[in-house]
């Protein structure tokens, strides 16, 4: 790319805000031109603005600690700066739908971690391996939106990321029934152990809104162009536990899965270690070489060892082997705040750039 594109980060005083930054910092298609928050963070430096709340382990980028922080509702302000934004404003849903769409309709690209346009018929929810096909729905909102250029694509929660490759994988095998659990890192909550002391060896068993996440949104992302809108799939029936655990950083999954059609062992792992999507194949920035490896041990995949596999990109399994009452179970592992959040989001924005979707305004 010759040019990079001017690029902004609305919300970018909190943790999914913070990792965008640093998964910005240097990126060979994207230069961070703005960054916005709520009006108690506007006017100003990054630097300032952020204080004590620095939550990830690098330092903050050279390049954004005196840059103002603009008040996020000043939609027209912003958009001016910027050929697209990503967008993790902390806000009700309503409020977050209202303001992602204000953005578009400036011709301004929306790509979004928020959940509130998940379910919004024309708005593509895409994991770029699994469902980039989805991407060809914009048109359809664009038309809705009155737009051009602008229109918004979100990415799926992060609960998901360890379990719904797999399965996609296994798509010809087809899979009907799956059982999860799911034990999820606190940065999931943006939060960090000094932020929540109470979670140091304690696990809690509820997560707002996660289960009916964890079971729907595989199926939008398994759904089809239909008349102008994504319908989800009808299969396979998922039901699933969320748990919050006191780890950091990697959401961990427990799953068994029916199949309808007889398959071994072997070649499942085949399916899955030889798994990519155009992401591989047209060697984005953000994309892992390999998406979903395979770990033979039998204490892995592990947090403290496998999260950062392919620098937080990249899925690893283990476990796989028959079950008594299911036909297979495994164990799978995800970085929630890199492949589950920012990193996820600015894969799509790779894909979405590639594809035309995204270009400079002048």
């Amino acid at each position: 790319m010759e040019k990079k594109l001017k690029v902004g980060v609305l919300g970018a005083t909190g943790m999914v805000g913070q990792r965008f930054i640093t998964l910005l910092e240097n990126h060979p298609w994207y230069q961070v031109t703005a960054v916005a928050a709520s009006p108690r963070s506007a006017g100003k430096t990054y630097e300032e603005a952020v204080g004590d709340r620095w939550k990830m382990d690098t330092p903050m980028p050279e390049a954004v600690k005196k840059m103002n922080v603009m008040n996020v509702n000043e939609v027209e302000k912003v958009a001016s700066c910027v050929d697209m934004v990503f967008s993790a404003v902390d806000m009700s849903k309503e409020e977050i739908r209202a303001i992602e769409e204000a953005y578009a309709k400036t011709e301004t690209p929306v790509v979004s971690n928020n959940s509130a346009h998940r379910w919004t018929p024309d708005v593509p929810m895409v994991v770029p391996e699994i469902n980039p096909e989805h991407f060809e729905v914009i048109p359809f909102q664009k038309k809705r939106l009155g737009t051009k250029s602008g229109f918004i694509a979100v990415k799926p929660n992060c609960s998901i990321q360890s379990y719904a490759p797999v399965l996609t994988a296994w798509k010809e095998f087809e899979p009907y029934e799956v059982v999860a659990t799911t034990y999820q890192a606190i940065s999931g909550a943006g939060k960090t152990f000094r932020d929540w002391p109470e979670m140091v060896g304690n696990i809690i068993p509820y997560i707002g809104g996660e289960e009916e996440k964890s079971e729907q949104e595989p199926l939008r992302l398994w759904g089809k162009l239909e008349s102008g809108v994504i319908v989800k799939a009808d299969e396979p029936k998922i039901t699933c536990q969320c748990i919050r655990v006191p780890v950091l950083n990697g959401h961990t999954s427990a799953v068994f899965v029916k199949f309808r059609k007889k398959v071994g062992k072997n070649e499942l792992i085949e399916k899955m270690v030889n798994f990519k999507g155009i992401p591989q194949e047209l060697k984005l920035p953000s994309a892992p070489k390999q998406f979903i490896q395979y770990l033979e041990e039998d204490n892995r995949p592990q947090v403290a060892l496998d999260v950062n596999f392919e620098n937080g990109m990249g899925i690893s399994i283990g476990r796989l082997r028959e079950d008594t009452i299911y036909d297979y179970k495994f164990v799978g592992l995800s970085h929630n705040t890199l492949r589950g959040a920012a990193g996820g989001a600015v894969l799509c924005a790779e894909l979405l750039t590639a594809q035309g979707y995204i270009q400079a305004k002048s």
